[in-house]
């Protein structure tokens, strides 16, 4: 069970990284918590470090990641920062397009039902918020088919924005790949290590779990970010 202050702080740490892509600085975090100094913001976490709630990255700068969140706090579910409007083309455009803006490739379509073959040719580029990308690494975005992670906020017709990535801590979302039925596959699904095995599990009762050898699956990026037009 946490004390007031480390949850309080996991609560800072956790909007801050879904707003900006990155974690505060601990000047921010002992102004957030109103402490004197940041030997006691180091003391929280590392009791939140030791209760598996986040973990230290080596060799990067403010380098801490959320691995799950209590029930108090919506017990690790990912909630998508959704960007409402129209997906202008902007093929073309810089990276940058301007101080409010970024592009990033729209790939194809993601599976959210029963797996579809994968698609990887850049149909367009779309615009999407800095803090949506403010993360490190690559990023692309991928047009949702099907309605398996509705429950997650997802629904048929979506674009997911993706950080692109191989590795996964349990209950993220993710972009897996593996061959179904000798058809190489992919498909948007929350991801679970079960010893040598993958679950990738549905948010929809209507959909089962799909479980297969943890070699037999890819991960190919995270859900960073979510775009849906009216």
């Amino acid at each position: 069970m946490l004390t007031k202050k480390q949850l309080d702080l996991l609560e800072f740490i956790h909007t801050r990284v879904q707003r900006d892509g990155v974690p505060p600085s601990f000047d921010e975090m002992k102004e957030a918590l109103d402490l004197r100094s940041k030997s006691g913001i180091h003391r929280l976490i590392t009791a939140l470090e030791e209760r598996g709630f986040i973990r230290r990255l080596a060799h990067k700068a403010r380098a801490l990641e959320i691995v799950k969140l209590p029930d108090a706090l919506g017990g690790g579910r990912f909630e998508p920062r959704v960007v409402d409007g129209d997906l202008p083309d902007t093929a073309g455009v810089p990276e940058m397009t301007q101080a409010t803006s970024l592009a990033v490739p729209l790939l194809g379509r993601i599976a959210a039902g029963g797996p579809i073959a994968a698609i990887a040719e850049v149909q367009q580029n779309i615009v999407v918020p800095p803090a949506m990308v403010a993360g490190s690494g690559n990023h692309y975005a991928l047009e949702v088919r099907g309605d398996s992670m509705i429950n997650a906020g997802i629904n048929d017709g979506d674009v997911v924005v993706i950080r692109e990535g191989h590795i996964a801590d349990n209950g993220e979302i993710v972009v897996a790949a593996f061959h179904d039925q000798n058809e190489y596959s992919v498909t948007l699904k929350r991801f679970r290590r079960k010893g040598s095995s993958v679950a990738l599990e549905a948010a929809n009762p209507d959909y089962e779990t799909r479980v297969l050898p943890a070699d037999q699956v890819e991960i190919q990026g995270k859900l960073v970010g979510l775009i849906r037009s009216y």
